[in-house]
């Protein structure tokens, strides 16, 4: 079982540098769409949800539930997308083929291979957000305690809210992964131009036909096969993510209350005058 360095050291040694990038277009290119779809969808169900329900403000359980419709949205319109990344990403070194030629050279229904781990896996997020929210009040909650009584706790610290983020992440990350390896086994590209191979490739791109090869092959372990990479890429990015939102959030409540001080004082002044 290779791991990262392994990866790494061939790359070097086969002057394959560059082909560490293979797919970077087309995965920016997923995640600005994945990202404008998501944030209009969840826009548009938040609306709906409060139109129908008369109510001013939604609970954590809608919520959620309306963050799950959102990510179920944004993965149906992007998983030929994110098909065509992981093919590319597995293809051999130097043989990755074109986003278009990726595209076509198979069946539409092909390049929906994984959509329904991929909807599974909606649920990441949603474990990342209540794992970060849980540990997030439990540090806020101590800092009170060691404050003066009646004080405000201060909002989290860029290294507190990175250390959170990335612990969150790890966790859901950790929980979700065998599905991810699932989904990327059943996206991944060809290795051979061999008709019969191919046939029997494709009779494994099954969520049933993954498990039993992985687990034939490679045991309990293969299920997290690519995890150091995984956890590395993903965290980093949640991490440094929650962090900037997390010392926004915070900048905007000070401005707010600035404004608002300065407002009363002007109608202070103006009362007295």
């Amino acid at each position: 079982m290779r791991n990262l360095s392994d990866v790494f050291a061939e790359a070097i040694s086969t002057h394959q540098v560059l082909s560490l990038y293979q797919g970077l277009g087309t995965k920016n290119l997923q995640s600005f769409i994945a990202q404008f779809v998501y944030f209009y969808g969840y826009s548009y169900f938040k609306r709906l949800y409060l139109e129908r329900t008369g109510f001013k403000s939604i609970g954590t359980r809608a919520n959620l539930i309306l963050a799950a419709a959102a990510g179920a949205c944004t993965a149906i319109v992007t998983q030929p997308l994110d098909t065509a990344s992981s093919r590319m990403q597995t293809s051999a070194f130097g043989k990755s083929k074109g986003l278009w030629q990726t595209l076509t050279e198979g069946s539409w229904s092909e390049a929906f291979d994984g959509l329904g781990i991929s909807l599974l896996l909606t649920s990441n997020p949603a474990i990342q957000y209540t794992v970060f929210d849980q540990l997030k009040q439990r540090l806020l909650k101590e800092k009170q305690s060691k404050m003066e009584k009646g004080s405000t706790p201060e909002a989290l610290s860029a290294f507190s809210a990175f250390v959170l983020g990335a612990v969150s992440k790890s966790i859901a990350t950790l929980l979700t992964y065998p599905a991810i390896r699932c989904k990327v086994m059943i996206q991944a590209a060809d290795s051979s131009d061999d008709g019969a191979k191919k046939e029997r490739q494709k009779s494994r791109k099954t969520i049933s036909g993954v498990l039993h090869a992985i687990w034939r092959k490679e045991g309990v372990l293969g299920f997290f096969k690519g995890l150091r990479a995984q956890i590395l890429k993903t965290v980093l990015s949640s991490a440094l993510l929650l962090m900037v939102k997390e010392k926004i959030t915070a900048t905007t409540w000070v401005l707010i209350l600035a404004i608002r001080r300065s407002l009363l004082l002007t109608r202070g002044t103006i009362t007295g005058g």
